[in-house]
């Protein structure tokens, strides 16, 4: 199917899920499978496959079963994300650890300068 420039925010909630039975049913047809074959791979009935490439809501599950089924569970790698911190918050915390050791470094010399009396 390749990249599209679709638009999803400008889209309806209805407009991007026939948008994906559209993926859904071109890619079963790109790999010359019938609705019932991929009914049997994913562990769903016919009736499920054919109502999401129509345009239908179906339940997330349902949908990972068929991307699975389809050899299409790439298409989620759009939803890794790594914890990276902002250049800002890096900032702050080598501040802090510079303030911590700073205390640390005077902290030790007062207890140098106590004679105990």
């Amino acid at each position: 199917m390749g990249k599209t420039n679709s638009n999803y925010t400008q889209m309806s909630d209805g407009a991007i899920v026939a948008h994906i039975g559209s993926f859904v049913k071109h890619t079963r047809v790109q790999q010359n499978t019938t609705q019932a074959q991929l009914a049997e791979r994913s562990g769903l009935n016919r009736w499920t496959i054919s109502q999401i490439e129509n345009g239908e809501s179906i339940t997330l599950s349902s949908l990972i079963r068929i991307l699975r089924a389809l050899d299409c569970l790439y298409v989620l790698d759009e939803f890794n994300y790594s914890d990276e911190i902002s250049p800002l918050e890096y900032a702050k915390l080598k501040k802090q650890k510079v303030k911590k050791r700073v205390r640390n470094k005077n902290s030790a010399k007062n207890d140098k300068d106590d004679l105990g009396w």
